[in-house]
Order: C-alpha cells, then sequence, then structure tokens
C-alpha cells in the first residue's frame, strides 16, 4: 500500500481530531494535551506541560527516568495518553508505580522508546520498504511491530497489544514524540 507524504501529512494533523473533537492545525509548536510543545524544549519539558499525558509524566518520575530524556537523546518516544493507562486492569498503574516494581517499569517505560529520530515519514517508508512491516529495537532491548492500517501507523507490542498514533512528529530539541492511544507491554 502506498501512502503519500501529502495524505501522511493531512493525515497527521487530522489524527488528533478523532480524539479531540477538533481538528490540529500545523503549526511551529503543535498542540498536545491543551498545551504548546515548543521544539526548542525537550521531551521533558514539553511532557511536563501536557495535560494529556500526566500518568506518563508521572510514571517516568517514579522509574528515575527524568534526567535520561532531558539528556542529549536523540529518542524517539510512543508517548500514551492518560487515557491508554486507564484502559489498562484495574490495579496495574498503582502496582507499576509501587517502589519495588521500579524495574518493571523501567521496562514497560523504555519499551515505549527508540534510539534515533523517526519522523512519520521515515516510518511510513521503511512500514513500504519492508512489505507492510517494520520492526525495530526498543530502548528497553524488546522489539516493535509497525504497520499501516489505513493512513494510520499501528504498533503492535511483543504481546500482540496495539496503540494507533493519535499526534505524529511533535518534534523535540531531543527528539520526537508520537502520541499512541494505548498502552504497550513488553514479553515479561
Amino acid at each position: 500500500m502506498t501512502v503519500s507524504l501529502r495524505a501522511l501529512s493531512v493525515a497527521a494533523v487530522l489524527a488528533f481530531g478523532s480524539l479531540s473533537g477538533a481538528a490540529v492545525i500545523a503549526q511551529d509548536a503543535p498542540m498536545v494535551g491543551g498545551a504548546a510543545m515548543p521544539a526548542t524544549n525537550n521531551i521533558i519539558q514539553n511532557a511536563v506541560n501536557s495535560a494529556d499525558h500526566t500518568t506518563l509524566v508521572a510514571a517516568v518520575q517514579a522509574a528515575g527516568l527524568v534526567e535520561t530524556l532531558e539528556g542529549p537523546g536523540p529518542f524517539t518516544v510512543f508517548a500514551p495518553v492518560n487515557a491508554a493507562f486507564e484502559a489498562l486492569p484495574a490495579g496495574t498503574v498503582e502496582g507499576l508505580l509501587a517502589p519495588e516494581a521500579k524495574d518493571q517499569l523501567t521496562a514497560v517505560l523504555t519499551y515505549h522508546v527508540i534510539a534515533g529520530d523517526i519522523h512519520s515519514a521515515d516510518l511510513i517508508k521503511m512500514i513500504e520498504d519492508n512489505g507492510g512491516e517494520y520492526k525495530a529495537a526498543t530502548v528497553q532491548g524488546g522489539e516493535l511491530t509497525f504497520s499501516l492500517d489505513g493512513d494510520n501507523v499501528k504498533i503492535t507490542d511483543a504481546n500482540g497489544g496495539t496503540a494507533t498514533v493519535t499526534i505524529a512528529d511533535v518534534d523535540q530539541s531531543n527528539g520526537v514524540i508520537h502520541v499512541i492511544d494505548a498502552v504497550l507491554l513488553p514479553a515479561m
């Protein structure tokens, strides 16, 4: 399946509209969770301002990953929204945030990060160049599988769970964030 860059650009700009009820307009500092995300800020500086990512930020803090994600990178982060964490089975988030689960929490969070700066156009090209599916190693050491579902980038985790990119290409000073609608879980 071939997706034109124009279709990708339109899909990336409009994708957030399906979650919020309003289309996002392309801009230098895209809005995520009600806050502008200037490309001059690092991943953490922007994430703490997103009302849609408070659970993710709390998890990153509990895992002790703030300093890492403020570092030079570059990192490609697939950032689940609060609703994605809320969709996990009851008690999962609380269990992961417990001090004794720090290693497990770190594994889940770093499973959402790929070393490098991968924008959606590059990701779609890699999917197409690899016969409709692209596998990438995560910082955690596991693998994510990327595919296309119409104009949407789908991500499949080690357990067969899937997430969809809802906002693509939120540039950061140390990488790029792609907002996703589900939490990805490594094999454990």
